[in-house]
């Protein structure tokens, strides 16, 4: 067997083996139904009428049914100085059947379980530095496309959060490797900044590609799916599963 054919075929068995450990090592309801599945707060996010200063956060969740094997969504809440609610801004594909805009923006409390599946925070940004990122962030989501959506390889809802994050970079953001989509690049580009605005990467419409950055590590891009590592916080970076500390 060729080198490359080896290279590809340890690949390929990276991408199955964290799908199937998902099945085996978490709670993913295969079967669930949509109309039934629990949407309550977890009780995660801080009380507005208690939380006089802004804040900014992203949320991340297994992905509905099988989907969730491989990835996750991811959505962002905000919340101004002084506000008594929060803004939730996320991609929700299937409203393009009913002939709506994907990009969803509703008053509502940020840390309810994606159908069944809890959240977990994945940025939480508050008090001035907040404040001040507002602006920036409230304009990135105006200028994404609200009518383009394709579950794989994107755009999708970790599309939406990384190009965000790419346009707020003080906000920091690292997606996990579960966020399939978050390396579809815009506007048809093949080089960009790293979500966390901490390096660079490269993308072939998010179906390849590779990733170097402070906060994220190497990523290489198979097919959407991640296989990398952090040589900074030592980590390996795995498909299905995401990130695996190495040591203390």
């Amino acid at each position: 067997m060729a080198f490359w054919q080896r290279i590809l075929l340890l690949i390929v068995c990276l991408a199955m083996a964290g799908p199937l450990y998902s099945l085996a090592a978490t709670d993913i309801e295969l079967g669930a139904d949509w109309r039934t599945a629990n949407r309550e707060s977890t009780g995660i996010a801080p009380d507005p009428a208690h939380t006089p200063q802004a804040v900014i956060q992203v949320y991340g969740a297994r992905a509905f049914s099988w989907r969730g094997l491989f990835g996750i969504h991811s959505w962002i809440a905000v919340k101004p100085a002084n506000a008594r609610q929060f803004s939730v801004y996320q991609i929700i594909g299937w409203q393009k059947w009913f002939g709506k805009p994907v990009l969803s923006v509703t008053e509502d409390v940020p840390d309810r379980r994606w159908y069944g599946n809890p959240p977990e925070i994945l940025l939480d940004l508050r008090g001035p530095s907040a404040e001040a990122a507002l602006p920036k962030l409230r304009a990135a989501i105006e200028k994404y496309d609200h009518g383009t959506y394709r579950m794989w390889p994107g755009p999708n809802s970790n599309s939406f959060t990384a190009h965000v994050a790419r346009a707020v970079p003080e906000l920091g953001l690292v997606l996990p490797p579960t966020a399939i989509g978050k390396d579809f690049l815009m506007n048809g580009a093949f080089h960009g900044p790293a979500p966390s605005g901490t390096g660079h990467q490269i993308s072939f419409h998010g179906l390849f590609g590779a990733l170097y950055a402070e906060k994220e590590g190497i990523e290489l891009n198979f097919l959407g799916l991640i296989v990398g590592f952090d040589p900074f916080q030592p980590a390996l970076l795995l498909p299905g599963i995401g990130r695996i500390a190495l040591g203390e």
